[in-house]
């Protein structure tokens, strides 16, 4: 199992970002995926989640009308578009596969991470 994130960088508050996050090794279709961010010193938060098969999206208050999150299950690929990026938003984020249904074992996978860094 592999998830493998991508994009991170620093960036001028304002800027936009697209993070991605190619897997393989599972079945992408039947997960719900998941991008969360830990910042220095803070718990890992969850940041934006997308059901498998609805494709139901939920965003932290914190990201909402800022952050969009997409998948491709032809691809095995997720990304978190972020727009109006915030100070705030530095952390280092994290690509999250989960089935809850799935065998103990099986039910979360996690990438390495990308740093995103916005700074001035």
């Amino acid at each position: 199992v592999q998830l493998v994130e991508s994009g991170g960088g620093l960036v001028h508050p304002g800027a936009s970002l697209t993070l991605s996050c190619t897997t393989s090794g599972f079945t992408f279709s039947n997960y719900n995926m998941n991008w969360y961010r830990q910042a220095s010193g803070k718990e890992r938060e969850l940041v934006a989640s997308i059901s498998y098969f609805l494709e139901t999206k939920n965003y932290a208050d914190s990201v909402k009308g800022r952050f969009t999150i997409t998948r491709d299950d032809f691809k095995s690929t997720v990304w978190l578009q972020m727009n109006s990026l915030k100070p705030e938003d530095t952390a280092v984020y994290y690509c999250n596969a989960h089935a809850p249904r799935a065998p103990v074992s099986q039910q979360n996978y996690w990438g390495q991470g990308t740093q995103v860094t916005v700074s001035s």
